[in-house]
């Protein structure tokens, strides 16, 4: 039987402006509870957590807090003022943790707390946040985009650290990888209502589409479906994954392309004259060494960048990917070697300086200068109809930017960049604060964009999804290039420790053949084609009849054993189902190549 809550509230409601936030939410969370957070920006996600945490009141419902729980909230940005030292934010509060324990974790995740809290950096702060909350040995954790500022290594360490965590914890963020590894349930907020799903966020966006899929029969069957119906139709289970795998397709194209030009080593084959490299080059590096002092922090590194390709700069803080950014755009000159520029290059950049968009200024002025229409890549487009391509309601339009949300700024900074012409973007850590629908918004305009691309981000999913060159740099000068993602490059570090023999044996192993094109399906492949359609149906009504069942509070103490055999039976649906709908989108792009 599951252990009591630890913490509930029971018809939580908040009114904000002029209705409510949200209202009759329930919510339980369990002692060993592993809760991802999910939900469009504005839905009220931070909101929620700081109720959780009693930091501001409801206007209705009850919070329960089992006797003796400790609850501790990581905040996306931790009030400094009045403290000089990172050790003081650290050690301040009425319920602040001991100094050893502070010091303990400090030492481990590699920050330096007696440094000035005024000049800290973003990730020195976030690192001390971090020190603050896990020393405070809480048994409820409420992360709100734990992983933003954060280096690879350290969010490596703090994913170890919550695996081996014995409480509870409610987690807010955008790295699809931070969630997938760690958590186990779902809390989804949307339109106003909280639900949960004891799956964790691998799950979800299966899940996600069963709710939408759901409303949609129900809006059909009450004939008011117009608006939930257009909502489907972007972003049901086919067209989603189809769309999506096209995207994916093209983008390993483009990998593959780009890796035949690489050397097995990994440097870039600039002596290419026979052939149009040289006229698509934008940025040709040769021979690119820089020091600071007595540290080399980029060694002889050689990479030809066409138009179109897409380069993600990956590795530690303090690593060298601001300097590598920095001689690739021209601002730095390197000691050796040499950094050549198209003519032609013209690029922005979208750093992480979402304060640059003034508070009391409207959504309309900051896109359209006060009028009616935005010039968008040289195409006149109006206002309202352009930031309904970046998920925003068109009636925000003249709304002050002071009381759009952290999420929201920072989308809309990105539509007002994305509309001034260039054919260079250089995107510095774009996925902070951005909630995930944005966040497939923001690859497919990438990936529809005709420059190229510069991205440096820590978030390894979107790497994986987005670039099709990865540069790593591991601090000690040299810079690894990767045809390929975050994943690729991971695996070639791994590929390192083998034992030299068994890597030369594997290299030497020739690819498989391609296999032959095929002009029509077999009877086997055609039957399935004709008859998945009507299986996928038939399985989505099976897992909403057995969910509805299950979905009874009382079915678990009462009838244990019809509560397993729907669970299982549940799972096994669920499997069919994506496994026909994956052998279906493959049959699909057979009909279509023939």
């Amino acid at each position: 039987m599951a252990a009591p809550p630890i913490l509930s509230w029971e018809g939580l409601g908040l009114i904000q402006g002029a209705g409510w936030l949200f209202q009759d939410i329930d919510l339980h969370i369990g002692p060993r509870d592993r809760l991802a957070l999910i939900g469009r920006n504005g839905a009220g996600k931070t909101t929620l957590l700081k109720l959780i945490d009693n930091r501001i009141e409801a206007d209705r419902g009850q919070r329960k807090v089992k006797p003796g729980t400790r609850v501790v909230m990581l905040e996306q940005e931790p009030d400094f003022s009045g403290c000089d030292t990172l050790l003081d934010f650290a050690l301040s509060g009425e319920d602040a943790p001991a100094r050893h324990e502070v010091e303990a974790i400090a030492g481990q995740i590699g920050i330096d707390l007696s440094r000035s809290a005024e000049s800290a950096s973003g990730g020195e702060r976030r690192r001390t946040a971090l020190c603050r909350a896990l020393a405070s040995e809480p048994d409820l954790l409420l992360l709100d985009e734990p992983t933003n500022h954060l280096d690879l290594a350290a969010i490596d360490w703090l994913e170890d650290w919550l695996n081996r965590y014995n409480g509870a914890f409610v987690v807010i963020s955008h790295d699809r990888t931070f969630l997938t590894r760690l958590t186990r349930a779902t809390l989804w907020l949307d339109r106003g209502t909280l639900r949960r799903k004891e799956v964790g966020f691998g799950g979800y966006e299966a899940w996600e589409e069963q709710v939408f899929a759901e409303e949609a029969r129900a809006a059909e069957r009450l004939d008011a479906k117009l608006k939930i119906e257009a909502h489907w139709l972007e972003r049901g289970v086919t067209a989603r994954r189809k769309r999506n795998q096209g995207r994916l397709e093209k983008l390993y194209d483009m990998r593959a392309q780009r890796a035949a030009m690489l050397t097995p080593g990994g440097s870039a084959k600039l002596s290419l004259s026979n052939d149009d490299s040289k006229t698509k080059s934008v940025i040709v590096a040769e021979h690119v060494t820089k020091r600071f002092g007595e540290r080399t922090v980029i060694r002889d590194f050689s990479l030809r960048i066409q138009r179109g390709d897409r380069i993600g700069v990956v590795g530690s803080n303090g690593a060298g990917k601001t300097t590598l950014l920095k001689l690739l755009t021209g601002e730095m000159q390197p000691d050796e070697g040499e950094v050549t520029l198209s003519k032609t290059l013209t690029g922005i950049m979208i750093d992480q300086q979402r304060s640059l968009l003034a508070p009391d200024k409207t959504v309309r002025q900051v896109l359209a200068e006060g009028g009616d229409w935005v010039d968008v890549q040289g195409n006149r487009k109006h206002v309202q109809g352009y930031l309904k391509e970046f998920l925003f309601d068109p009636g925000i339009v003249d709304m002050k930017v002071g009381v759009l949300s952290g999420g929201e700024r920072s989308r809309l900074l990105l539509a007002r960049e994305f509309a001034r012409k260039s054919n260079l973007l250089v995107l510095d850590e774009p996925t902070n604060d951005l909630d995930l629908e944005t966040l497939d918004l923001l690859q497919e305009v990438i990936a529809d964009y005709d420059g190229t691309v510069l991205i440096v981000s820590h978030d390894r999913d979107f790497l994986d999804r987005t670039v099709t060159v990865t540069l790593g740099l591991d601090g000690s000068g040299t810079v690894d290039i990767v045809a390929g993602g975050y994943a690729d490059w991971e695996a070639k570090r791994k590929q390192r420790t083998a034992p030299a023999k068994a890597r030369a044996a594997k290299e030497a192993v020739p690819p498989p053949p391609p296999p032959p094109k095929k002009t029509k399906l077999s009877y086997k492949d055609q039957r399935d084609y004709e008859m998945l359609p009507a299986r996928i149906e038939a399985l989505e009504e099976t897992i909403a009849h057995d969910e509805e069942a299950l979905s009874d509070p009382a079915l678990y103490t009462s009838d244990p054993k019809k509560f397993a055999a729907l669970t299982a039976s549940i799972e096994k649906a669920r499997a069919e189902k994506e496994a026909a709908e994956e052998r279906w989108l493959e049959l699909a792009e057979m009909v279509e190549a023939m």
